[in-house]
This record gives structure tokens, sequence and C-alpha cells, in this order.
């Protein structure tokens, strides 16, 4: 079905207002547009014509749900206050990432100590972010205070998306899998430097020697699996190509866990020593059943992620 430019207005307008007022906001906007659209056709003017000119008229659609949803867009000034936000959401999306990868690497490969350069590389990205944060806002209030023009073209109705956006990736379960992530990624240099078995020496229960390589890899898909769940969100949906590269994640996270259960070499031995049922046997009963729990799951995940893409595609 091919979305007229009012139901794309309204779709990009509706996004930002309250879900409880979407409704009340539709009928209205929609009866306002189709009220101006016949003034201008009773006069003579062509129905396509007219339509973009009242949409034209009304505005960038994030500033007209901010008149709805009585929300002011000023941080430094109303003027400024988009440009602003979107410049500072794109820097963000990518310039601390890069920069904490950057640094969490060559710390890696300067030291030994892995956990220590996840710790560089987080520090990094967190006070990049800030910079990019407080940089940006101050030359936006200087622009503002001396009153430069930006000069960026006028907002026109081609800038609307191309049909309305249906969101099937809520926020929550964005959230809820970027916490499991975080808290994942958290685990590994934690299971390293602290006790499991109470008070004394320090027993990681991961093979301290996968750190030379196996959990450094397995912490970079971890990072680059929250990143995934970021493009997911902003995307609303899942699409052909975050199927593929969610497949290519799962694949490198579930074939090295695999092999590593199956040639015994992902716990601690030190830390299977600990347990007598782990050594009389009952690693392997673990491994079979983690190995085959690893496989379903992945499975599932790129099975559903397909599933939803084709219906999405629909």
């Amino acid at each position: 079905m091919t979305s007229t430019l009012t139901d794309r207005y309204l779709s990009a307008t509706l996004r930002s207002v309250p879900v409880a007022r979407r409704d009340e906001i539709a009928t209205e906007l929609r009866a306002l547009i189709a009220d101006m659209v016949e003034g201008r056709t009773s006069t003579g003017e062509d129905t396509a014509t007219a339509e973009r000119e009242v949409l034209t008229e009304l505005g960038d659609p994030a500033q007209l749900a901010a008149r709805y949803a009585d929300r002011r867009l000023q941080l430094i000034g109303p003027t400024y206050y988009l440009a602003w936000q979107r410049l500072l959401i794109l820097l963000l999306s990518f310039i601390p990432a890069i920069a904490g990868v950057t640094v969490g690497l060559v710390e890696a490969t300067v030291s030994d100590n892995p956990a220590g350069a996840i710790g560089a590389g987080v520090s990094v990205a967190f006070n990049v972010a800030v910079q990019v944060t407080f940089w940006v806002t101050a030359v936006f209030a200087v622009l503002e205070r001396l009153g430069t023009p930006l000069n960026l073209p006028a907002w026109n109705v081609d800038q609307l998306p191309d049909r309305p956006v249906e969101r099937d990736v809520t926020l929550t379960d964005v959230c809820a899998s970027i916490v499991f992530l975080v808290l994942l990624i958290a685990f590994l240099p934690w299971q390293h430097f602290q006790s499991v078995m109470g008070a004394g020496d320090r027993l990681p229960i991961l093979d301290p020697a996968l750190w030379s390589f196996w959990l450094p890899a397995l912490l970079i898909v971890l990072v680059a699996s929250i990143g995934l769940e970021l493009a997911k969100y902003r995307a609303g949906r899942w699409t052909w190509p975050l199927v593929a590269v969610n497949a290519v994640l799962n694949l490198a996270f579930a074939a090295p866990a695999i092999w590593l259960l199956i040639t015994d070499r992902l716990l601690n031995p030190e830390f299977v020593d600990q347990f007598a049922w782990l050594r009389d046997g009952g690693f392997d009963t673990v491994a079979r059943i983690s190995v085959v729990s690893i496989i379903v799951i992945t499975l599932w995940d790129v099975v559903d992620s397909a599933v939803k893409a084709r219906r999405s595609a629909r």
C-alpha cells in the first residue's frame, strides 16, 4: 500500500508525541491538513501540489510534535536546538566507541592485563562522550550568542520517511538485551579477579590462558552485539542486513564457545578440581548440555530474526 505525503507526515509527527495523545492528535492534525488542502484546491490548485504546500507550511514534524506535546526545543536556543541535537546524536553514535575500542586494543597489545585494557577503553569512551557533548554544546552556544546563521537547507516534504515505520523492536526489549550483554561483558573480567570460593586466593572460573586470545575476541563480539541492538532499535524493525549481522555475531560467539567446551579448554582446571562431581565426569555432562543449549539458542535467535524480517518486508 502506497503511503500519501499526509500519512508520512503524520507518522513522522506522532512518533515524538505522548502515546496517550497520539490518536487525538492524529485526528486533529489530519482534519487540519484536509481543511487546508481543501481551501487551496477550491481556488483551482492541484491536489498534489496543495498537499505539498500545506505540509511545507506546517513545517518540520519534530517542531510541530514539540508544540503539540508542549515541549520546548531549547537547551541553548530554539533556533539551534534541532541542529545541535541531530549533530550530537550522530557524533556520539560512533566517536566514543571508536576511541574506546582503539585504546582498549592498544592497551591489550602492550600489557598482559586484558581486564585493565577493557577498563581503559570504557574510561576513554566515557571521557570522549563527555568532551564531545561539552564542545558541541559550547560551539552552538557561541554561534547563538553571535547570531551566526547556520544556513541549513529549509525543511521540505522530501525529507519525510518513505513510509510510516511500524516499530517491531521495543525500547524495553533492546534495554533488556543490552543490560544482559553488559552484565556478561562485566562477568568475564570479574570472574578472573574475584574468587567465588569465599575467602582465599583468587580462583578464576574460566581458564586464564584464554585471555591470550579467546576471551578478548568474545568481548569484541559482545560489544558488537550491543551495537547491533542499537542499530536494530534505530531501524525500528528487523531488516535483512541486520539479520545477516546477527547471524555472523551469533556464529562468532557460539562456535568458539562450543569448541572450548568440547575440548575441555573453557573452565580453569584448578576450579574444576575444587568440585568432585566435576572431576568425576560431571563436566562432560555440563559440557554436553551447554553445547546443546548454545546451538538451540543460536538457531532460535537467527530463525526468529529472519521470520521477523520477512514479516516486516511484506
